[in-house]
């Protein structure tokens, strides 16, 4: 099965992966929301709190509460933001986003990053937050687009398979096909959500050089890190090379790509 590979276990292999890019994401995301002072806010599959540190940075929140199943990640989070905010950062739990262990009503906004593609049951998840959230507040949630907006995994994947034609199974342009702008909608008219929006956010992706690129996918957090530590050391050699040989590079060393998000947003009925 393909989810053997998608690992979640330690914080800091996850922020040199991923986590990094998802930051200057979760700042355009929660800028473009429009929730006022005072809300109390939760974090969904907060996975290390970089949605739940921008709410807590932009947003002048009464709360904010980050859930995740990984307990991993969760003093990863709670570690971050204590050393950045202090008392007034979020609060992190370990709990399912799929069943939260909320009262119903109790936020003004439910919002989720990068987790909800990875959810056996991304429905019930989004259900969820709709329960968690009073009537007339907002759900929101953002997953990478594996199919056409993420220049690192497209360059990973198309030098794996081009290896082992076995890794298309894999790939995650394959995989969650969730992670497009029709599916998204659907996910949230689907939960009886209104005033339902799907916009595109992407950023650059820049790296120093190879190294920077390629040494996260050594950690094993995640689908393509995972992919590649199953890896003999001959195997990974042989990818490291492909790889290499694939990216547009810049005089200096550096490597220039972009990531892309799809941002589906929506309010639950009443007032």
């Amino acid at each position: 099965m393909e989810e053997r590979y998608d690992t979640w276990a330690t914080g800091d292999g996850y922020e040199r992966y991923m986590g990094r890019w998802s930051r200057p994401v979760a700042d355009a995301f929660t800028a473009s929301l429009g929730v006022g002072p005072g809300a109390r806010w939760i974090d969904a599959g907060c996975g290390t709190g970089a949605l739940a540190g921008a709410v807590a940075a932009r947003c002048l929140p009464e709360l904010v509460l980050g859930v995740d199943r990984s307990a991993a990640f969760v003093t990863a989070a709670a570690r971050t933001a204590a050393a950045e905010y202090g008392a007034r950062g979020p609060v992190f739990a370990v709990a399912d986003a799929q069943a939260l262990p909320v009262r119903d009503g109790a936020f003004d906004a439910a919002v989720s990053a990068l987790a909800l593609n990875f959810l056996p049951d991304p429905g019930a998840a989004v259900a969820e937050a709709a329960r968690a959230v009073r009537p007339g507040g907002l759900v929101a949630a953002y997953v990478w687009d594996y199919a056409g907006g993420m220049g690192l995994l497209g360059h990973f994947w198309d030098a794996a398979v081009a290896l082992d034609p076995s890794a298309a199974g894999l790939d995650e342009r394959r995989r969650f096909p969730l992670c497009r702008p029709g599916p998204l909608r659907t996910l949230w008219t689907g939960a009886g959500l209104g005033a339902v929006e799907v916009v595109p956010v992407e950023v650059p992706t820049v790296f120093t050089g190879f190294a920077d690129l390629w040494e996260p996918f050594l950690a094993g957090q995640g689908p393509a890190p995972g992919y590649t530590a199953s890896l003999g050391p001959a195997g990974r050699a042989r990818l490291r090379e492909a790889l290499a040989g694939s990216l547009p590079v810049r005089p200096d060393g550096s490597i220039a790509l972009t990531a892309r998000a799809w941002a589906v947003s929506g309010r639950r009925a009443g007032r």
